[in-house]
């Protein structure tokens, strides 16, 4: 039978004061109804604050004692609720606030919501929320066809943390390969065909085992269909069919969340993947400017870019710039940068001469330059950067030049990353990670990356607050030391593409013609230790 009080919420409030770290923590949860007041005082088991696990057990050993309790509970506010209905006596509503609660350790919030659940089985069905499609109300700001941009929106009552995330996809950069992309991939040009909700994964999950740090946020998705990086504002001309305005829907939608809630955020990450990735780096510095000349200056903007710190290296083999795929990055985005009468921030700009702005697509050249802090995450074997460098790995074994170029690769980009305040790149073969629902199995020297992105929060938080350094035991700078794709064994799983078989990292690097007699004779090791450090990730 459906909740007669779905509508209603309830507020969790801490205690006056703050208690410190390893200390027993109190929380009282108040359900108002009518003119009589129920006060339920919920011990929440020995909560610990800090990065060890001793509350997590301690809530595990009293489960089953704390759901019984939880059960008579709800049964007591149930019976009080009808009572109050019965009378005729209007139910108050609260908002839901974590917000008190958002520094804490991240299980925190999934026993708050396994809690929630227990006692009103109707609040779940707000924490599971899809995310709706909203289309801009500018409509003269689009996407490459000319239909309405827009995004899709999940709000979280109560909750100041807001999380923007753009798509990835690629681009084009001129008429042939738009009109080829069109045909193909027309859902990243328009928005005809786009459906009306989206169910967040990963980052923006509502599920905090899947999303344990911002699954209360306030989740944005915004599709990518201007496929210029995020970086366009050109309008529809005679010669060119298409328009290209990916900067100025970041813009457009910034200006309508404004009206829904987003003047009130502490806290605002612009996330993206790929070519959102990149788009973060163009974009975040524009969008704290944006915020502070509507008059919004006290909201933090922050950056997450997964999977586009790209390289401007060469190519392994030299095509010609026919398509996306075979065009080397730096080539591609010369051009395109032109034809969708690209933006970059000026700060950037201003480090290189006239006609070179191309170079702040590349974030080694552009992060130096950003304001705003932004936390990096790259595979150091990007298979993107591998596409475009022209080094396919098509089951068959690779040639010496090409694992070669493959090793040389991971140390390039691990020197870029060198001065990178905050950053996580595992060893790994693969390509975007943090709306992938496996996104928190994935460990660099033992820190998953939900972990380092909440330490990373606090680290902000601390420095804000009184200038201290990051907190010991909390690493925000994790970058894998093995020379070899996949030497980290938390990495995705690696199927055979013929025979669908998992592969573990030794008969993956056999697969593509990994010498062990010769590797471990460059290395100064005898063979059978290379293969136990292969095998234990070192």
């Amino acid at each position: 039978m459906p909740c007669r009080a779905c509508s209603r919420t309830h507020v969790l409030q801490k205690g006056p004061t703050a208690m410190p770290p390893r200390r027993h923590t109190r929380w009282l949860l108040h359900v108002a109804m009518g003119r009589g007041t129920v006060q339920m005082l919920l011990l929440l088991g020995l909560l610990h604050w800090g990065p060890g696990g001793e509350g997590r057990k301690s809530w595990r050993r009293r489960g089953q004692q704390q759901q019984q309790q939880a059960a008579a509970a709800a049964a007591a506010a149930a019976a009080a609720r009808e009572r109050s209905e019965a009378a005729g006596q209007p139910v108050e509503s609260f908002p839901l606030d974590f917000t008190a609660v958002e520094g804490n350790m991240d299980s925190f919030m999934a026993q708050i919501k396994s809690l929630a659940q227990s006692l009103y089985p109707c609040s779940a069905q707000n924490l599971h929320q899809e995310l709706r499609l909203h289309m801009l109300l500018n409509a003269s700001v689009t996407c490459n066809d000319g239909s309405p941009a827009g995004y899709y929106l999940k709000e979280s009552k109560g909750s100041r943390r807001w999380l923007l995330f753009l798509e990835g996809g690629w681009y084009c950069f001129n008429r042939e390969n738009c009109n080829t992309r069109y045909e193909t991939m027309r859902r990243l040009m328009s928005s005809k065909e786009w459906p009306t909700t989206r169910t967040g994964t990963g980052i923006l999950s509502s599920q905090p085992e899947e999303n344990p740090h911002w699954w209360n946020a306030n989740m944005v998705f915004i599709p990518y269909c201007s496929s210029d990086v995020w970086s366009g504002a050109s309008a529809r001309t005679e010669k060119n069919e298409f328009v290209f305005m990916g900067a100025l829907i970041i813009q457009e939608v910034v200006k309508e969340l404004v009206e829904k809630g987003l003047g009130n955020a502490k806290v605002l990450l612009l996330a993206g993947s790929s070519a959102g990735g990149t788009g973060v780096l163009l974009n975040v510095d524009r969008v704290a400017e944006q915020l502070e000349e509507m008059g919004y200056p006290g909201i933090q903007v922050r950056g997450l870019a997964d999977s586009g710190w790209f390289l401007d290296n060469k190519q392994y083999r030299r095509t010609d710039c026919i398509d996306t795929i075979t065009c080397a990055p730096t080539e591609a985005i010369r051009r395109g940068i032109r034809y969708w009468n690209g933006l970059v921030p000026e700060r950037c700009k201003m480090q290189f001469k006239e006609g070179e702005e191309w170079n702040c697509f590349f974030g080694y050249k552009i992060y130096p330059t950003l304001r705003c802090p932004v936390f990096v995450v790259q595979w150091l074997f990007d298979e993107a950067q591998l596409t475009v460098d022209n080094v396919h790995l098509t089951g068959q074994p690779v040639q010496e030049g090409q694992w070669l170029y493959i090793q040389n690769l991971g140390r390039e980009l691990r020197n870029t990353l060198k001065d990178v305040t905050a950053s996580f790149a595992p060893a790994c073969l693969s390509h975007e990670i943090i709306t992938r629902n496996h996104w928190t199995d994935i460990q660099v020297k033992g820190t998953s990356l939900p972990r380092a992105l909440h330490c990373w929060d606090r680290s902000l938080h601390e420095s804000n607050k009184n200038g201290k350094a990051p907190l010991k035991g909390c690493p925000i700078y994790l970058i894998d030391s093995c020379p070899w794709p996949h030497c980290n064994p938390s990495c995705p799983t690696i199927r055979d593409q013929y025979t669908g078989q998992e592969m573990n990292v030794i008969q993956f690097l056999m697969h593509m013609g990994f010498d062990v007699q010769k590797m471990a004779q460059q290395q100064g090791l005898e063979p059978s230790k290379l293969l136990g450090m292969l095998s234990g990730g070192s």
